[in-house]
């Protein structure tokens, strides 16, 4: 009996030692030729410090994203999770409902940042219940099956930007600030492709998420930047669509087409022209 119950636990020894030696193989595994810490240790560079009176002349405007233009694709892709790199919609979200890292705020005047959206009124908004008629396999009648459909990052193609550009006479420099972003989901409903603004998230809270996320770099695979990078050097394709006025419209509220356009172009050549005039050559 005492010999059997020494062969028992020489044998969970003997088990436990292979899956160890197993587990600390698969931990070994390196997926290229170096350790990543680069990018998993970047901290936020924090703002230079602004006074109200070193800002002689600013101005906000929002602006579109459309993230289905060639120099917004860092931004779209990878669809799924790959390697772990996430796209910049699905950063976001895992933010707003996962790691509650970023607050999400509802879609009032162009963004306000008054109400906070919870995690419940997201899922309930977003992660729908679908039915559809399947058979049983055991009675061979139709019956009917809920599933849950969750979101789909994809489906957010452009994004809301609020900022504001000011001259800082203290630095001598024309500077923006990024205020907040608020994705724009394309989706399918009764037949027809709709469009809505899903919520507000403030910029510089999120940043501290967009630092750490990777975003593929085509020309070098070992200098990968982050979401942070990308706002932070404006490495965007964009076009404004509304600036501080009297009446708080849109530019599509009283120009379409190319004339809207070209206003939207007007307006940023007028800030360019704002910095320009102040220096004397």
């Amino acid at each position: 009996m005492k010999t059997l119950f020494k062969k028992s636990v020489l044998f969970v020894i003997i088990c436990l030692s292979v899956m160890s030696n197993s587990a600390k193989a698969q931990s070994n595994i390196l997926d290229g030729v170096y350790v990543k810490e680069h990018t998993i240790e970047r901290r936020v560079i924090p703002y230079t410090y602004l006074r109200e009176a070193d800002v002689m002349w600013s101005k906000r405007v929002w602006r579109i994203i459309d993230l289905r233009e060639k120099i917004n694709h860092d931004m779209y892709f990878p669809i799924d999770v790959i390697a772990g790199r996430k796209s910049l919609m699905q950063v976001i979200w895992d933010g707003v409902t996962k790691d509650g890292s970023i607050t999400a705020y509802n879609d009032e005047n162009d963004g306000d940042f008054t109400t906070q959206l919870s995690k419940t009124d997201l899922d309930n908004k977003y992660n729908t219940w679908d039915t559809a008629q399947v058979e049983d396999p055991g009675t061979g009648e139709l019956v009917e099956k809920v599933t849950q459909r969750q979101f789909i990052p994809s489906e957010v193609k452009q994004l809301r930007v609020k900022e504001d550009w000011f001259f800082d006479r203290q630095r001598s420099v024309m500077d923006v600030r990024i205020i907040g972003l608020a994705p724009i989901r394309f989706f399918q409903k009764n037949g027809e492709e709709r469009m809505e603004t899903m919520f507000w998230i403030y910029y510089p809270e999120a940043r501290f998420a967009f630092v750490s996320a990777e975003v593929y770099n085509k020309g070098n695979d070992a200098e990968r930047r982050t979401y942070e990078d990308i706002f932070w050097k404006r490495r965007f394709g964009s076009y404004i669509y509304k600036e501080s006025n009297v009446y708080n419209r849109r530019i599509n509220t009283y120009m379409s087409g190319l004339d809207a356009l070209l206003e939207a172009e007007k307006i940023k050549d007028d800030i360019f022209n704002i910095e320009h005039d102040l220096w004397e050559y």
